[in-house]
């Protein structure tokens, strides 16, 4: 029964993919940005801050490093992915988040150093052909003319900032419990969210977006990473790892079913590239330089998910 944890883990997430769609209808970007965090930073604060006050000292000494993770994971990723969704579909923000393992790892030859593999040349050139015939909507060539969306692009900007967020986090291993780490990854996430949603014109709570911020705020930024690290330390990061190829199949499910979107057919055809680059970019471990130490599943560092 331990498998339920990290695919309960996905399921949360993926159905947050369909909540960033919903969101951008119904509440500023900005605002469901800071009112998630802050709600999430609410919560954790009676389990979390009496660890952080005696820690308080290595806090000090780390601050720098949690500001950048939280700037990554907390401001970046997320808010990002808000504003991507007013221009791209619930099955694209799914099927780029699928990527994250893949440009974790591709970043992870620069970062860590380590050797690239087979699985990751290939794997990485048959995602990058799945995403343009994904993009394009199956014409490659329109894609030529007209360039890449400021949506499409902030979607990849966004998991591009999660990828490297897994590896910094994975480079620094900072000597924290998870929850006090994350908890001031998060207290500076709120702080660096403040200025843009100041500015916002309407931040503006109501009935249609209250249950938005809600279920971004404590399944999609509590439950589902207590789960998914439950998964880590019962199944291993490698074996955890395999379940986040699901994301784009629940998120396509979901959006089809209650946001109607339509699926066609270069969804399934540059969708299913991409998603079988990403798996064997992260099971194909044959490394290209011999005698160099190839990029581990665990090197992504894939630990909770917007």
């Amino acid at each position: 029964m331990n498998f339920l944890f990290p695919l309960f883990a996905v399921l949360i997430w993926s159905v947050n993919a369909i909540v960033s769609k919903v969101s951008a209808e119904a509440i500023d970007p900005a605002a469901i940005s800071f009112y998630r965090w802050l709600l999430a930073l609410l919560v954790l604060t009676p389990f979390a801050l009496p660890g952080v006050w005696r820690l308080r000292r290595q806090i000090l000494q780390l601050w720098w490093k949690l500001l950048i993770l939280g700037l990554l994971g907390m401001v970046l990723y997320q808010s990002l992915a808000y504003y991507a969704a007013h221009s791209v579909t619930a099955l694209f923000i799914g099927i780029l988040n699928a990527l994250i393992p893949l440009l974790t790892v591709l970043i992870s030859l620069f970062l860590l150093r380590l050797a690239p593999t087979l699985g990751i040349v290939i794997g990485g050139l048959l995602s990058f052909g799945g995403l343009v015939w994904l993009v394009s909507q199956g014409n490659p060539q329109q894609l030529l003319s007209h360039g890449l969306g400021k949506g499409e692009l902030m979607m990849f900007a966004a998991s591009t900032s999660y990828a490297l967020y897994g590896v910094l986090t994975r480079r620094w291993a900072i000597p924290l419990p998870n929850w006090q780490s994350l908890y001031v990854q998060i207290l500076f996430g709120v702080l660096l969210l403040t200025p843009n949603f100041l500015m916002a014109t309407d931040v503006s709570l109501n009935l249609h977006n209250i249950p938005l911020v809600l279920f971004a705020g404590i399944p999609a930024s509590i439950i589902a990473p207590f789960l998914w690290i439950q998964g880590v330390q019962r199944l291993g990061a490698s074996t955890t790892s395999i379940f986040m190829n699901l994301a784009p199949i629940f998120t396509a499910i979901i959006a089809v079913l209650f946001l109607h979107e339509s699926l066609r057919s270069y969804h399934y055809i540059g969708g299913s590239i991409t998603l079988f680059g990403v798996i064997l970019a992260q099971r194909l471990r044959t490394p290209l330089l011999r005698g160099k130490k190839a990029v581990e599943p665990e090197s992504a560092g894939v630990t909770k998910k917007g």
